[in-house]
């Protein structure tokens, strides 16, 4: 809980875990894309179809994820944020590898079938960071965070996914007959470490932020919390160290408390702003990231020649062709891109959104996506090879630079527009679906429209239909308004680093002869973010207890930890008249110590 008069800071380290987790999904996903056109081409698809089979298999991915979406995102409601992202991450690493092993068509697409239903994790990600984070004016910073992970991602991914596609044509070393067999096995194989790596730092580190579950033991942070231990210097002897997770088992809550917890809220999903935010990130999805998966298309696609003299070309419109650039060059590109999206993800967006707001750099960014997608079919009208390639890339840093803008914001607005956090993890998995939909939509259309542009030679014919469902998209902007949000002003949840440092944790319910067994004990207690924003507002029922007597109701209330052992603790009966859980006084004057409330 923040002190009083103390600025909000972000909860870093559990923000890193979380990131770890996120990080290797992106890395699989956009490993896929530089060698996903040669892949289709092995499989003995004709040259002119592999535009429109690489849509397909973009699209059964997202139409999986948008089934399943609405499904992890209540599984996650019900049994918790931290199991249900450890178990989405195990089925996405399976689904990986079975597409690396891919030995037909039909073998890869439902492969990324598989993984598109197990991939309900970016909602559930983003509840995640809400419930970290409800103040507002950390937003921007905190909501970032996981689309920089997408954007480190898309360094490594097509970089490596460009590099160690069909190795034993490139690479001595792995011109063996499993490599032969497998061409792209290994980029899928490589994805699986980063996936091993984000499972063992959030099993072991992980917090739980679901109100409900956030209480109960977890065995994960108990091993990794031994774990810690061992590298550090032993205690002094004075301090008796307690289990975050063995003192939680034995937190008797106030009945007001476990009411909180249970009760279901009865406030709908939907509100208006939310429909709004919703269909704006469907669109957004469709057209955006269409474009990034048809980019490497065009790119690997043969440049038409002899365009003077092709009486089929009536410049500046009908032509055709693409760059003809191998997968490892398209990677190369890729990661150049990477690298620019992180630069602007980490040293832009943040200071902008915060001095402009988020809500109009929306409007802003969703505004340039039309025009930079009716300009990049003409990027290979370009004389050379070399001004091709600047002039593609200098455009795809345009669409860089707007997409880093649009989704943190989309998905701040979305965030902000729930009716309460007790939903917020249902609404983000619906999210999820209704996007997914989108990127199902969006890869088969363009695919489509790709091969019909190249039977035809209007090789613009794809882009200016993305430049159309952009403009579509950019029309509900104007009816969005930024929502409060759950943050309540500065006081937030900011103790939980300071507790993960000290290793100090809550000691509830405990009177002052337990304190002459072992010494001083001092606790420290998380802030609870019971209910929603009206609920918030709402002072706790009155608590009895036998050494304190009867709280008064009618002021909102926080709980704050006391040192155990000091005469005169602010509880009922001590200097500052607060409600106290019974530790903070007893009728001797002593006390033990423990939470209260103010």
């Amino acid at each position: 809980m923040a002190k009083p008069g103390k600025v909000p800071k972000l909860p870093v380290q559990q923000l890193i875990i979380l990131a770890s987790c996120r990080l290797a999904d992106p890395i699989s996903f956009s490993s896929v894309f530089p060698y996903l056109p040669e892949m289709i081409e092995g499989f003995h698809v004709p040259k002119n179809e592999v535009g429109r089979w690489a849509g397909i298999t973009s699209a059964v991915f997202s139409l999986s994820q948008a089934i399943t979406g609405v499904f992890w995102g209540r599984a996650s409601d019900r049994f918790g944020r931290k199991p249900v992202i450890l178990v989405g991450m195990i089925c996405v690493m399976s689904s990986g590898l079975l597409f690396g092993f891919s030995k037909n068509l039909p073998m890869a697409i439902v492969a990324r079938s598989l993984a598109g239903a197990s991939n309900g994790n970016v909602g559930i990600l983003r509840t995640t960071v809400a419930e970290m984070v409800p103040q507002r004016e950390l937003q921007p910073k905190a909501f970032s965070v996981m689309p920089l992970m997408w954007t480190i991602g898309s360094i490594f991914g097509p970089g490596f996914g460009g590099a160690l596609a069909n190795p034993a044509a490139r690479y001595q070393v792995f011109d063996n007959g499993f490599f032969r067999e497998f061409p792209f096995a290994l980029p899928n194989i490589v994805a699986c470490l980063f996936f091993f790596v984000g499972l063992i730092s959030g099993a072991l580190f992980l917090k739980e932020t679901l109100e409900t579950k956030k209480h109960r033991r977890d065995y994960g942070r108990v091993i990794g919390k031994a774990i810690v231990r061992s590298f550090r210097k032993k205690p002094k002897k004075h301090r008796l160290l307690i289990d975050e997770e063995q003192s939680a088992s034995l937190l008797k809550r106030s009945p007001t408390s476990s009411v909180s917890n249970v009760k279901a809220s009865k406030k709908p999903v939907f509100s208006k702003q939310s429909n709004i935010n919703l269909l704006t990130y469907t669109l957004l999805a469709l057209h955006s990231v269409a474009y990034d998966q048809l980019l490497p298309i065009f790119m690997h696609h043969p440049p038409q020649t002899n365009r003077s003299s092709n009486p089929d070309v009536h410049l500046p419109f009908k032509f055709s062709g693409g760059f003809g650039i191998d997968s490892n060059q398209i990677g190369f590109l890729f990661t150049l891109y990477g690298i620019a999206g992180t630069l602007i993800q980490f040293l832009i967006f943040p200071p902008l959104a915060r001095r402009y707001g988020v809500l109009n750099c929306y409007k802003i960014v969703s505004l340039s996506f039309p025009i930079i997608y009716l300009a990049t079919p003409f990027a290979v009208l370009l004389p050379t090879p070399l001004t091709q390639q600047t002039a593609i890339f200098s455009i795809m840093l345009l669409k860089c630079f707007a997409a880093i803008f649009a989704f943190p914001c989309i998905t701040i607005l979305l965030t902000n527009s729930a009716v309460s956090l007790r939903i917020l993890g249902t609404l983000n998995g619906v999210a999820t679906s209704v996007s997914a939909l989108g990127r199902a939509v969006g890869p088969a259309v363009g695919g489509a429209m790709f091969e019909v542009g190249a039977d035809r030679g209007w090789a613009v014919l794809p882009w200016w239909v993305l430049a159309g469902f952009a403009g579509v998209g950019a029309v509900p902007v104007a009816w969005i308004v930024e929502m409060e949000g759950f943050g309540g002003g500065k006081d937030g949840s900011d103790d939980d680093e300071e507790a993960d440092r000290d290793d100090l944790f809550e000691v509830p319910q405990m009177g002052a002869e337990d304190v002459a067994r072992g010494g001083v004990l001092v606790a420290d207690v998380e802030e609870d973010h019971i209910g929603s924003r009206a609920e918030n507002n709402h002072p706790l029922s009155k608590t009895t207890s036998k050494s304190s007597g009867t709280a008064g109701v009618g002021t909102p209330l926080r709980r704050v930890s006391s040192p155990i052992g000091v005469k005169e603790s602010p509880g009922p009966g001590g200097k500052n008249n607060r409600l106290g859980n019974g530790l903070g006084h007893s009728r001797s004057g002593f006390g033990a110590g423990g939470t209260s409330y103010h």
